[in-house]
Formats: structure tokens, C-alpha cells, sequence
């Protein structure tokens, strides 16, 4: 377990991030299937057709070229599933030789399916379904899907006007509306995985700003006071070097102003340090819901409007150990954070409470493992006359502190 005083930065969000990116997976391999089960439904109606105007060799022939069509799309949605983003590497790489062989493979199965079936609509289906497996820009994806869609009514009026089918005129109709319907039905699924990963990226986005704006604010705060006392003493040291010929008791005292500065620019660094150390409560909560989110938790806050005068020193490092403890052994969901000052017999005193669901394959609670930082809290907190429960049921997390007002400063 890590130590409480140490930052919770240093302790990834290794559980709570695997469980998003599996979340992320199991997105793409629903959209995934659900376009080739749509796929493989369209295929078994026109089989049905097969089966009712071909022999034996046909259907033979229709299923491996169904076997075809269905495998052909693997790696066109594989090909999908890998690529995050539309960049100018697309425009190279949209017909790569992989590309080429899925997409004359789907071609010479949708002949042969649309023969066998005797339908010129379910061979233009497939052949659009594989086009608009490709990554596309939205635009261009949006007016492919409209010409698409327009060609295939157009195939459909044609072709019912033409021919005369074996079947009935209503499990034709919805042998045709299946065709139709399962290239923009693609499209929709794709579209939706889109969506996701821009999400995900986003998340991940908002959490590399954060630490940024927390190291420029850092690298601001340290340039700004180092910057000044460098200057000082370089000037006290140029000085001390022009007296020292002349008047070496100056030269003398100018470098042990310099050297007073020195001690000075050690102090503002520490009390900087110190600063950054001693934030004040409600900002330590603020951070702490700030990672979680990053992370892909759901955050919830209830501060108390006197946080301020909270002993963040006390709770602080409670905040920290406990945002660790949820990210290393939670891998749930949802965290709550609430921070009160309670009125009783004895006494105010500071009441922080934190909760959070646990997943099913997470890590033993931390209260269970041998050297974790909870009894370092109760510890902590009972050096100013605090006290600190845990309770670790199998589904739920639960930490709360108390701390007396009056003894550490803040509100009495």
C-alpha cells in the first residue's frame, strides 16, 4: 500500500484504466458482431430463397459463397477496430492489399450469392456492405450511405417490377428490406463506435491536460522565485569581484549577502514545497475526483461550504490514501466523497466519509492486507483525538474519519 504522504499521481489508475479499456474492447466487438449477425441474417433469408429454386450444387455453392462473403469482412471491421482517427495516412493505406483482397473476395461472393438467389439486389447489398466497412470521413461517409441506399430502392423497384419470385410477395419484401437495410445498418454501428472511441480519447485527453496545467502552474511558481533570487546573487557575487581589490571587507560582506540569499531562495523553495504540500481541503477532494474521473469513475462530491477551515493537514493525506486505495483495489465505478462538520455532545468535529463499489475480480480491500495505509490513518487521526472506521463488505467500501474541530485549528 502506499504510504498516505505520498502523491497519488505516482499510483496510476492501473485497475479502474484496464476496466475502460476492456469496456472500450467488449464496444467494439459488440459492434463488430452485431454487423455480422445482421450480415449473416441477410444471407440465411437469401438461402431460403436458394432452397426453394436451386439443387443440391447451389445451395453448395451459395453457403461457401456465404462462408466467403462473411469472411471477407473480418478484416475490413479489423482494419476499422484498429484505426482511431481519419488522417492523411488513410487516403494511402484505404486500399492497402488486404483491403483490395476483402473487397474483390466480397465482390466475386455477392455475384455468386446474387445468381444463386437470383436477386441483383442482395449481390449490390453485399458489395456496398463492403465499401462502407472502409473508414471514411463523415462527410463523405454520409453522402456514400445516401447514394447507397438510393441505389439499392432503385435495384429493389426495378427488380420487383421485372421478376416474378418463386416465393411469396411478402417474404420477398422482407428478404429485400434486409438487403437494404444492412449496408446503413453498418454504417449506424460504425458510427456508434466513433463515438466511443472520441469519448475515450477525450477522457484521456482531459487527464493529460490536468497533469500539464499542474506542472506549468508548478514550473510558473519555481521560475518566478528561483528566477529572482539567481539574479540577486549573481549580481552580489559580480559586485563582491569588482571590491574585492579595493575594499575587501565589502567584497566580503557582499558574498555573505549572497550567501544569505541562497539560504533564502532554500527557504522560498521549501515553504513552495510546503505550499503545494498544505493544499486546502476542498481542492485535495476537487483533485481527488478529478483523477477518479480521468480514471472512468463516476464522482461524487458533497463538501461542507466551511471546508476551509478543515484541517487539511489531517485530512489531507486521508484524501490521498484513500483516492489510492480506489484506484489500486476498487476497479468499480462510482466513488462519493462527503466532507461535514458535525455538531455533538463533546464537541465539533471534521466528519470525512468515503465510499466506493468494488468489481467482482478486484484486489482483497486494502483493510484486509498487511501493511496498507489504513491503520496509518487511524493512527494519524487519533494523535489529535480523531478516530477512523472501515467497514470492507463484499460489494462496498467504506472509510470514515473524524477529527475534533477545536483540537487541530479549525472551526470550534
Amino acid at each position: 500500500m502506499t504510504d498516505a504522504s505520498r502523491p497519488t499521481v505516482a499510483a496510476a489508475p492501473q485497475p479502474a484504466a484496464r476496466a475502460l479499456a476492456r469496456g472500450v474492447t467488449a464496444t467494439w466487438w459488440y459492434t463488430a458482431g452485431s454487423v455480422m449477425i445482421f450480415q449473416a441474417v441477410t444471407l440465411f433469408f437469401w438461402l431460403l430463397s436458394a432452397l426453394a429454386d436451386g439443387d443440391a450444387l447451389q445451395v453448395a455453392i451459395y453457403l461457401a459463397a456465404a462462408a466467403v462473403s462473411l469472411a471477407s469482412s473480418v478484416p475490413l471491421l479489423a482494419r476499422y477496430g484498429r484505426r482511431r482517427r481519419i488522417d492523411d495516412a488513410d487516403e494511402e493505406e484505404r486500399f492497402s492489399a488486404t483491403v483490395f483482397w476483402s473487397l474483390l473476395a466480397s465482390a466475386v461472393a455477392a455475384v455468386a450469392i446474387g445468381v444463386i438467389a437470383g436477386s441483383v439486389l442482395s449481390a449490390a447489398a453485399l458489395m456496398a456492405l463492403a465499401v462502407m466497412l472502409l473508414r471514411w470521413r463523415g462527410g463523405v461517409r454520409i453522402r456514400l450511405i445516401a447514394g447507397v441506399v438510393v441505389v439499392l430502392m432503385a435495384v429493389w423497384v426495378l427488380e420487383s417490377a421485372l421478376t416474378e419470385a418463386s416465393l411469396g410477395g411478402e417474404v420477398v419484401f422482407v428478404y429485400n428490406l434486409f438487403s437494404v437495410l444492412l449496408p446503413p445498418t453498418a454504417v449506424v454501428c460504425l458510427w456508434w463506435w466513433d463515438i466511443v472511441l472520441a469519448l475515450d480519447e477525450a477522457r484521456a485527453a482531459e487527464g493529460r491536460l490536468a497533469a500539464a496545467q499542474e506542472r506549468l502552474r508548478l514550473a510558473g511558481d519555481l521560475h518566478d522565485l528561483q528566477g529572482h533570487h539567481l539574479q540577486v546573487i549573481a549580481l552580489q557575487l559580480e559586485l563582491a569581484e569588482r571590491m574585492l581589490p579595493r575594499d575587501p571587507d565589502a567584497a566580503a560582506e557582499q558574498v555573505r549577502l549572497a550567501r544569505a540569499s541562497v539560504d533564502e531562495a532554500r527557504s522560498g523553495t521549501r515553504a513552495l514545497a510546503a505550499r503545494f504540500r498544505g493544499v486546502p481541503l476542498p481542492d485535495e477532494l476537487a483533485n481527488a475526483a478529478d483523477l477518479l474521473r480521468a480514471a472512468g469513475l463516476s464522482v461524487e462530491l458533497d463538501i461542507d461550504s466551511r471546508a476551509d477551515a478543515a484541517p487539511a493537514d489531517i485530512l489531507g493525506p486521508v484524501v490521498r490514501e484513500s483516492t489510492t486505495n480506489i484506484l489500486k483495489h476498487g476497479g468499480g465505478a462510482w466513488a462519493r466523497f462527503r466532507l461535514a462538520l458535525d455538531e455533538r455532545a463533546d464537541g465539533r468535529v471534521w466528519r470525512l466519509g468515503v465510499s466506493n463499489d468494488l468489481s467482482a475480480t478486484a484486489a482483497p480491500p486494502p483493510a484486509a492486507t498487511a501493511g496498507s495505509g489504513l491503520p496509518g490513518i487511524a493512527e494519524r487521526v487519533g494523535s489529535v483525538g480523531g478516530a477512523a472506521q472501515w467497514d470492507a463488505a463484499p460489494e462496498r467500501f467504506t472509510l470514515e474519519v473524524t477529527v475534533p474541530a477545536a483540537s487541530v485549528g479549525g472551526l470550534s
